[in-house]
């Protein structure tokens, strides 16, 4: 690595604006004292995070000539060796010597590409007054690889495509409570963001490059984050089961049933490779595996589990007719807005079904898009209060789609989808 190009890519960076961006709910702690780590599925708005939080650092004060950044995608720096690492802070401290005793903020943007990074931010964290942001591609650095890579020091963030709140907020659409007109805007903004998802770039895109786009992600995914990452040999499966999981968003999967229909199809995989391969999808950040409540640990490996993909619109990319499984988009949906803050979540099923489960009892939610049938409203709303009598004192909600009708007996524990998704676990009205 040349110091003087290195200096010159530097300078490029402190004298530009920083990009535009469109700001996020999560807030990146900047004096932590520990590394704060990102890792996400590609294309979930990392970088930009990261230029939010100069932006927030810089309105607090902090000079733009304390801040130190570096994309290791950028040619212009390579080749790195591990010795000249210690180049990037005496280069940026012979530009800007008056801030040298100061804090410096140093973002380092996909740090899987530099060899050696882990002993040399260890280092910089020692010996240096500077706060350290990371941000890793999850075909090359995962939550497990920073943390172990960290020893401790880091503090790790999943980015998630937008949340409702911030599609609608990207969108420049603002909710207004007890307003008809405002709520027909967020009623067909959630059914878009049903439809398309919530990855950054497919919001803002025109509608016919939106399935362009999703296309030549579930390509990326499928190459760089499954094939090479984890040098899959047996390309056909891979494709088949990420196929797989994209149609059956929402749906119970069994490994043992699918490698039966695997194996009916000519597709050769051992029943173990099938299992490593769905790991392989979860530690991508590609799909989401919800394990059964059961006490028993065993019980509950044996169980089939209920796949959800990382963002509805994927599905897009995999399906002729999207509209068909609208059920099951929703319920991904909803699922992933509960993941979004916690991990621990389950389904239940033993004489009824909970599609999710989370603190021990304490939350509960069933999904259902669409019931104004008879028939499928009294199924929902006896496993309702099937859940609610196995923990009475659960937060018990049934999550239904636009336009279902209310039973006034039932009002407390439904809410509709979209209320849900901007308001949490209380219906409001």
């Amino acid at each position: 690595m040349n110091k003087e190009t290195l200096k010159g890519v530097l300078r490029q960076f402190s004298e530009g604006d920083l990009p535009r961006f469109r700001r996020r709910e999560l807030r990146l702690p900047a004096e932590s004292g520990k590394v704060v780590c990102l890792t996400g599925a590609r294309r979930t708005g990392k970088t930009f995070l990261m230029f939010q939080t100069m932006h927030d650092l810089i309105e607090q004060g902090v000079s733009p000539d304390q801040i130190v950044y570096l994309n290791f995608e950028d040619d212009r720096l390579y080749p790195v060796a591990n010795d000249e690492l210690d180049l990037i802070l005496r280069a940026h401290q012979e530009m800007f010597p008056d801030v040298a005793q100061k804090k410096r903020f140093v973002f380092f943007d996909e740090i899987q590409n530099l060899s050696g990074w882990e002993r040399f931010v260890r280092r910089i964290c020692d010996t240096e007054n500077v706060s350290v942001f990371l941000t890793g591609s999850s075909s090359s650095l995962l939550r497990k690889d920073m943390s172990t890579a960290m020893r401790g020091r880091s503090i790790t963030f999943e980015v998630f495509p937008l949340s409702f709140a911030e599609f609608l907020a990207f969108r420049e659409i603002d909710y207004v409570a007890y307003s008809a007109a405002s709520e027909a805007r967020i009623v067909n903004a959630f059914q878009e963001y049903l439809d398309w998802g919530g990855f950054p770039e497919v919001v803002l895109a025109e509608e016919p490059l939106k399935l362009m786009i999703l296309q030549e992600y579930a390509g990326l995914m499928l190459h760089r984050d499954l094939i090479e990452r984890f040098s899959i040999r047996n390309e056909r499966a891979i494709r088949l089961l990420l196929k797989f999981c994209a149609e059956h968003t929402g749906s119970l999967v069994s490994i043992n049933k699918l490698f039966k229909d695997f194996t009916s199809q000519g597709v050769k995989i051992g029943k173990a490779t099938l299992y490593d391969y769905m790991a392989m999808l979860e530690a991508s950040f590609i799909v989401f595996a919800c394990p059964k409540y059961d006490p028993s640990t065993r019980r509950q490996t044996q169980a089939p589990q209920k796949v959800h993909m990382l963002d509805p619109g994927l599905t897009r990319a995999y399906r002729a007719r999207p509209q068909r499984d609208v059920g099951h988009r929703f319920e991904t949906l909803i699922y992933l807005h509960i993941r979004r803050r916690t991990q621990d979540i389950c389904y239940y099923r033993n004489g009824f079904e909970l599609d999710m489960c989370w603190g021990e009892g304490e939350h509960f939610v069933n999904a259902a898009w669409d019931i104004t049938e008879r028939e499928t409203a009294a199924r929902e709303l006896k496993a309702l209060d099937a859940g609610l009598n196995l923990w009475p004192q659960a937060n018990g909600r049934l999550v239904y789609g636009v336009g279902a009708k209310l039973p006034p007996s039932h009002k407390p524990f439904m809410v509709e989808g979209w209320r849900y998704l901007l308001h949490g676990e209380t219906d409001q009205d």
